[in-house]
């Protein structure tokens, strides 16, 4: 599908299927900047198999601990993944992992912000706001074998 890019004081705040709603009281960006071209670029770059990283200015908004659960998701490898479970103890919370999977689910910049690297402990696809068929199409463009 189609991603909408938004953005504020020339830094993305969201990156969400076009079908969602940005839903928050504060002035947003959508139309064509230098900011959202740049974005635009790297994820066609990203779906070409071509970029494996991103450089962009990121103000994704939310609590402290989604700040912090955002911030370790950004340091999982391209064509890697961790558990939940890995993520609350990076994050200083080792019984937390329900809270990292209601960070995630919260992650308002999708792909740039990693999120569809998190799976169960089992190795299952567990929870993804664009579907686990769009996780898993993530998971094996990215070269990881479910």
């Amino acid at each position: 599908g189609r991603l909408r890019i938004v953005s504020k004081n020339n830094s993305l705040t969201m990156i969400v299927l076009d079908h969602h709603e940005p839903a928050f009281d504060c002035p947003f960006t959508t139309e064509n900047t230098p900011l959202h071209n740049e974005a635009a670029k790297q994820l066609g770059e990203y779906f070409d198999g071509t970029r494996t990283e991103f450089d962009l200015p990121l103000a994704p908004e939310g609590t402290p601990f989604q700040q912090k659960d955002w911030e370790a998701l950004r340091s999982i490898p391209y064509g890697t993944t961790c558990s939940y479970k890995n993520i609350a103890e990076a994050i200083g919370c080792p019984k937390g992992f329900r809270a990292v999977g209601m960070a995630n689910n919260k992650n308002p910049i999708m792909i740039v912000i990693p999120c569809h690297r998190v799976i169960g402990a089992d190795g299952s696809l567990t929870g993804y706001d664009g579907g686990i068929h769009i996780k898993k199409f993530l998971l094996e463009h990215e070269g990881v074998k479910l």
